[in-house]
């Protein structure tokens, strides 16, 4: 089995995207406006950039996509 390849992914504000970064994907630096959307995406370049850097071990590829995303609640005045 292969190794399971861990993926943040963090909502940054100011561009209103998430973005995905992964210390065991070499290269991996994407942005989309949904968590489905970034999903789709790593479907596609995560094999694609693991065969570009000689990482070929067995045609499946499993990941673990955590996301996180700070928020400020404010409570209504009462």
């Amino acid at each position: 089995m292969n190794k399971l390849l861990f993926i943040r992914a963090e909502w940054d504000s100011d561009a209103e995207v998430w973005v995905a970064t992964s210390d065991d994907v070499p290269g991996l630096a994407t942005e989309a406006d949904t968590l489905e959307a970034l999903s789709a995406k790593l479907d596609v370049m995560v094999p694609e950039l693991l065969d570009a850097n000689g990482c070929t071990d067995g045609l499946d590829v499993p990941f673990e996509l955590l996301a996180r995303r700070f928020s400020i609640a404010h409570r209504q005045a009462s």
